[in-house]
């Protein structure tokens, strides 16, 4: 198993895909930093800047709507997987000649569509949901390359997900579940682009799968002080002690980045779950995705992971406008092409508080903030609207702690009851250890600090609050793939929402109020 390390054209169509669950090589790294311990959650400060006075240097990329850009090394890459991959895919999928699917492939003279794929979030089912459909469209699975639908994955250009939850008072109605889309996409590329079913279910090798009859939350069941459930939490808490003693606040997001690490990322066995053997996917960073061979052979789409942003203060706990910043992370930057702000930072330096793009430090950035785990747990932070559904609580926190967590019930919404009581467990002993800030959102410090300030709600903020993706009510990540730059052609969605009501199939309301 391969371990990470840390540290045009106008949009033609949009195609459903409502699923059954049935070249020049870049040089592989030779050397990781650490990714041993579960410590290695910790970024690392006073890391030196890049000399901001030289313009290849700036840590911020800053645009109009009317004149977007993409990242120069985005725009590299997916160039280069066309023109060494997609070509030999595009043959491989629907053949030279019409007898395969009824296709003349020479008359398009190399122009072929350029596909984006979309996976909204729903919850482990939406995982699940969405680990079907892509097996379904995977040219490895030689059941789907029979049926001639194994081989748009491989011809795919973009892949975006998010996590999204059903949050109260939607106007449509939804499902009891959350997360999802983020997760299946981190672990597509933190586990090397592997077939589907060997992702899952494991290989009976090198993989064991996300060994999903293991809780998520209390992995020894119910029993919160059991050996086991004690050992695990104890892991959680060390991650977490070793970030905030690096001087950056934390939140409730981190033990649950943390948590959910130990299923989709690659470090975890059956083995090993309990102990700390490995680091359980500390110290794997999402601007580390490019140095993952199957990414350096062009083998992947490019991945784009979505979240809101809750106004800075406003302390929300309904569902956002809108008309709410949207943002969007890649193995390169942190962006948005909302118009309001139309700006992106360099991924690997997140973490450091700039203002009008330069470090508040001095020359000092910090680096390793990006793990792999909290920019899914970033997409899935969905504890600010689960709160407004908890009822009022009087055993868990003492009068202090109600103080300082106005949200912490007995139970949390959209948890299980002893999940619920599980996450309120490790956050009271969170909170004991480390400060924390706003502590029901990913809190990030504001690299746009300074910019577009007569547009930007958070302009004048240190730190933004980012939430769930589908917090605005957009449950399937189509906002990337309507990047005018990025010049689409189909938008294949894997949608599995269970809006309907009486059978939990997808009335495809989301996509109506996505578009």
């Amino acid at each position: 198993m391969f371990f990470l390390a840390p540290g045009r054209r106008p949009f033609l169509s949009t195609l459903v895909v409502a699923c059954l669950v049935s070249h020049a090589a870049s040089q592989e790294p030779t050397s990781f930093p650490s990714q041993n311990s579960v410590t290695d959650y910790a970024p690392s400060t006073n890391v030196e800047c890049p000399d901001f006075s030289i313009q290849s240097q700036s840590l911020i990329r800053v645009f109009t709507p009317e004149n977007q850009t993409l990242h120069p090394d985005e725009v590299s890459y997916v160039s280069q997987r066309a023109s060494l991959v997609l070509q030999d895919a595009w043959q491989s999928w629907l053949g030279t000649n019409e007898s395969k699917h009824g296709y003349n492939l020479p008359a398009f003279q190399g122009n072929y569509p350029k596909v984006g794929m979309a996976i909204p979030g729903g919850g482990l089912r939406a995982a699940l949901y969405g680990a079907g459909c892509l097996s379904g469209l995977d040219a490895r699975n030689d059941s789907a390359k029979a049926a001639g639908t194994g081989g748009l994955l491989q011809v795919t250009s973009y892949l975006s997900g998010l996590s999204g939850m059903c949050i109260p008072n939607m106007p449509i109605s939804c499902w009891t579940g959350f997360q999802g889309g983020s997760w299946i996409t981190g672990s597509m590329y933190f586990n090397n682009w592997p077939t589907m079913d060997d992702m899952v279910l494991g290989n009976g090798g090198d993989m064991e799968g996300w060994l999903l009859d293991i809780n998520l939350v209390s992995p020894d069941g119910v029993d919160l002080i059991s050996d086991n459930n004690q050992a695990f939490f104890g892991s959680i808490l060390w991650s977490i002690m070793a970030k905030a003693a690096q001087g950056i606040d934390t939140s409730l997001t981190d033990p649950w980045a943390r948590m959910i690490s130990y299923h989709f990322l690659n470090q975890t066995n059956r083995a090993n779950f309990f102990t700390n053997d490995t680091a359980h996917g500390a110290g794997q960073l999402w601007s580390n995705i490019p140095l993952i061979p199957a990414y350096q052979q062009f083998q992947t789409p490019f991945p784009i992971i979505v979240a809101d942003s809750r106004p800075v203060g406003s302390n929300l706990t309904t569902v956002l406008s809108p008309d709410s910043t949207v943002f969007e992370i890649t193995p390169l930057e942190l962006a948005s092409y909302d118009p309001n702000l139309s700006a992106g930072m360099n991924l690997s330096r997140a973490g450091t508080h700039l203002s009008n793009g330069k470090a508040v430090n001095g020359s000092a950035c910090v680096t390793g903030f990006d793990q792999a785990g909290f920019i899914m747990g970033s997409s899935a932070s969905l504890f600010n609207v689960s709160s407004s559904r908890i009822p009022q609580f009087d055993q868990v926190f003492n009068s202090d702690m109600q103080q300082i967590l106005d949200f912490a019930r007995n139970t949390i919404s959209e948890f299980s009851q002893s999940d619920g009581a599980a996450i309120l467990y490790v956050l009271s002993r969170q909170l004991k250890e480390v400060r924390t800030r706003a502590d029901d959102v990913a809190n990030w410090p504001n690299p746009f600090n300074g910019i577009k300030n007569t547009t930007f709600q958070d302009s004048d903020e240190e730190w933004l609050e980012l939430i769930d993706g589908a917090s605005n009510q957009e449950n399937i990540p189509y906002g990337p793939l309507f990047v005018r730059e990025r010049g689409l052609d189909v938008i294949v969605t894997i949608e599995g929402s269970s809006d309907d009501p009486i059978n939990n199939w997808p009335k495809y309301g989301f996509i109506v109020l996505c578009l």
